[in-house]
């Protein structure tokens, strides 16, 4: 799907690593919240709290989940998933779009 009807955003953004990523919460009808967002050409680590499943939107990105040695390449209409209470290192050479799901 290109878009959620009937959900109500929080007007303040999300911004992490002096704004190289930046996202909003959205929260579906059935109180689903999910994070959409852009990553800027950049080298990060994020740490999870729940599982996440990233969906890639636009642009394309390379991550390596935590214990893993290999880096995998995401493009747009590609997800992975990252477990709870972990970690993973993504890397954008161009704006990466995203949609982050959560649980």
């Amino acid at each position: 799907m290109s878009q959620y009807d009937k959900v109500s955003v929080v007007k303040k953004a999300n911004v992490y690593f002096d704004g190289k990523c930046v996202s909003h919460t959205v929260v579906l009808e059935d109180g689903t919240k999910k994070t959409v967002g852009v990553i800027m050409p950049s080298s990060l680590t994020f740490n999870t709290g729940a599982p996440e499943i990233m969906e890639g939107v636009g642009g394309a990105c390379r991550v390596k989940l935590k214990g893993e040695s290999e880096w995998k390449t995401y493009g747009d209409g590609q997800s992975f998933n990252v477990p709870g209470n972990s970690s993973f290192e993504i890397a954008c050479d161009e704006p990466y779009h995203y949609v982050c799901h959560f649980g």
